[in-house]
């Protein structure tokens, strides 16, 4: 009867499963990858879903590429330049293009990369997709009096960004934690640098030549078509789309053997904030050092953790509490996050997040929570992949860190092999206070 019953419950938890995660693979979708001579690479992703099709452009250009001193903030810029359309096709002509085909499309910029995606619907319309996106991509035209009037646009972007407390805080965590590499500053750009956009034509003309060239992007394409149609069409319109051969070489950031810290004075009546930096590993699906990390977050900083408890819910010190251990090409920031109630609370909350982190060097964590934790991990990534264009979304992250879909497979193949000592000799090697920088940031009363 015992062995009945187990059968029985193993035949439920395999019907509770999602199919995907009953794939030996993660990422268990099939995928052809093609490169042309112009260096594009196409990664294409048919499914049995539907109808949709979802197109993803990939240009590796982010702030990381902003390495020479006062052009910060190109990346984004191009991002806003993107839509003014081609001689061919100008900006209302692709937005009513657009709206005709009842597509979403957008675009977004990160450290690391700039991302434009259509989603749209019928086989019908992927030629006339990839011939329209072809055309913005190569022959984007602006004038020097539209960069002029895109400027000001930026500019507003940044106030709004610098009017927020807690985008200020990370601002400046990044500021003062980096001396050298490109990390150094976000997305937005430094305020002088905006400001002096509109005199920079010339060098936004040499920006789009390096970082908008087909060696320097990945087409990444998902749904309901036919594989080799798709290349047809691409060989057909993007051929002609002429490579840089430029190779970025960013600055490579000194190890910090010091600790930092700053403090912001908010001008006006806000919730304190407090943020502490460590430098820590670039994103790695070979290497165990990150993934350990990644694992760490969850089990050590996440909602259901000791810390977070005692910090948010049993003693209310917190209004919020996590960990941020972001992907990124180069080194980046390991980031411990807390919003409070109290002002006077910021130097013990601060205390308590570097007395836990000493704990988890001495005692390891337990291998229940970290099989339990690996398998949340599995299932939440795999109930991301639900949809078309959650397929590509996901996978655009990933793709722009090291070029290859396959990276997803490797990289959680590579969190089954952290164990506890794993984490604890990570947590040795970065969580050092002379590696540290804290910001913490406070305005009037809010009691």
């Amino acid at each position: 009867m015992t062995k009945f019953i187990s059968t029985l419950l193993s035949i439920f938890l395999l019907l509770c499963i999602p199919p995907m995660l009953q794939s030996s693979e993660i990422f268990p979708y099939d995928y052809k990858i093609e490169v042309l001579d112009n260096g594009l690479k196409v990664v294409s992703i048919p499914l049995d879903n539907p109808h949709i099709i979802s197109h993803y452009l990939i240009i590796r250009s982010g702030s990381r590429n902003e390495i020479e001193p006062g052009k910060s903030g190109f990346a984004h810029f191009f991002e806003h330049m993107m839509f003014k359309g081609t001689k061919d096709m100008p900006k209302e002509a692709y937005d009513n293009f657009l709206t005709k085909l009842g597509a979403g499309t957008n675009g977004y910029t990160t450290d690391d990369y700039t991302c434009y995606f259509v989603v749209f619907a019928g086989r019908e319309n992927l030629e006339d997709v990839i011939k329209t996106e072809a055309d913005r991509f190569i022959n984007l035209y602006y004038d020097e009096e539209m960069l002029k009037t895109e400027a000001p646009v930026i500019e507003g972007e940044y106030y709004a960004s610098v009017s927020n407390p807690g985008r200020r805080l990370f601002e400046n965590l990044r500021d003062k934690a980096f001396e050298k590499h490109s990390y150094k500053h976000t997305t937005l750009g430094y305020l002088k640098d905006i400001l002096d956009m509109p005199n920079q034509y010339e060098y936004s003309q040499l920006f789009k030549k390096r970082f908008y060239a087909p060696d320097n992007t990945i087409l990444l394409v998902a749904g309901d078509y036919d594989h080799d149609q798709l290349m047809e069409y691409v060989h057909k319109y993007y051929s002609g789309w002429e490579k840089s051969n430029y190779t970025l070489v960013t600055p490579e950031e000194p190890s910090q053997t010091q600790a930092k810290r700053t403090h912001i004075d908010w001008p006006s009546r806000t919730v304190p904030r407090l943020v502490i930096g460590f430098h820590g590993p670039a994103f790695s699906d070979e290497k165990i050092d990150k993934a350990a990390l990644d694992l760490l977050a969850e089990t050590s900083f996440s909602r259901s953790s000791p810390l977070y408890q005692k910090l948010v819910i049993e003693e209310q010190k917190c209004l919020s509490f996590n960990a941020s251990f972001a992907d990124r090409r180069d080194p980046y920031l390991l980031t411990f996050n807390a919003a409070l109630k109290d002002e006077k609370d910021l130097a013990y909350v601060e205390q308590e997040i570097f007395n836990e982190l000493e704990r988890l060097k001495k005692e390891p964590v337990s291998e229940e929570l970290l099989a339990e934790i690996k398998s949340n991990m599995k299932y939440s990534f795999a109930s991301a992949l639900d949809t078309t264009d959650g397929i590509a979304s996901v996978l655009a992250e990933f793709i722009n860190l090291t070029t290859d879909p396959e990276t997803v497979n490797k990289l959680f193949d590579l969190f089954e092999k952290v164990t506890p000592e794993d984490i604890q000799n990570m947590c040795q090697k970065y969580f050092k206070k002379t590696n540290s920088t804290v910001v913490t940031l406070s305005g009037g009363n809010t009691q």
